[in-house]
């Protein structure tokens, strides 16, 4: 199946977001059965349910899902995934105004390590300077304080709840409904929320760039 738009894979300093694949399961198994503690919000797999979980990602590009693996750079290992979701066109142009970031997950050993932060950076570095998108959104359970911290921390701006919004992944809510928290960068707030961002990742240098990876 072909992306709704392709992406190359993205290459930072501490992390390489390449697109997802089977060859990602084992990894991802590894990663998924660390400390669990952070996921009572989140979609993540058990480690014997990531080649479901893979094959409902693949199935969810027809619908605009662009997957990625979050490859840690300091050993090459997947530790985790993320991807673009629910573009949204200009009306009557095939051109995007606007791109979620979404599904993302970490492994334990990955959080706090700086890999989010430059994950997100790449990815709307690609979203702003590449695809030419107005807005970029980011959402989460309205209960999730840690991630609602994080993308805080992002330097997007939060937007309010929408209630009864998407799908829980809370365990025993399946096929209930959550209210998410929605937040957003918008294209004229880009180029100091990216200083900021690199600033933070200490400096310029790849995560800066966020150049495709070309090998």
């Amino acid at each position: 199946m072909r992306p709704w738009f392709d992406v190359p894979a993205l290459d930072g300093s501490l992390v390489r977001l390449e697109p997802l694949s089977y060859d990602h399961t084992d990894d991802l198994a590894i990663a998924a059965e660390e400390d669990r503690s952070s996921y009572a919000f989140t979609l993540v797999p058990r480690a014997d349910e990531v080649p479901g979980y893979l094959r409902a990602q693949f199935t969810r590009i027809d619908q605009g899902l662009v997957p990625f693996a979050q490859v840690r750079k300091v050993d090459g290992r997947a530790v985790g995934c993320t991807a673009f979701w629910d573009p949204r066109a200009w009306p009557g142009r095939k051109d995007l105004r606007a791109v979620e970031i979404g599904f993302t997950w970490l492994g334990a050993s990955a959080q706090g390590s700086g890999i989010n932060a430059e994950a997100k950076l790449l990815l709307m570095t690609y979203a702003f300077e590449t695809l030419n998108v107005a807005r970029v959104d980011l959402k989460t359970d309205a209960r999730n304080e840690r991630s609602r911290n994080a993308i805080h921390a992002l330097g997007a701006t939060f937007e309010g709840i929408l209630r009864s919004w998407s799908p829980s992944w809370a365990p025993g809510e399946e096929g209930r409904l959550r209210d998410s928290a929605m937040f957003s960068v918008v294209a004229a707030e880009w180029r100091a929320v990216k200083a900021a961002l690199a600033e933070r990742l200490g400096g310029g240098g790849a995560a800066a760039t966020a150049r495709p990876r070309t090998s």
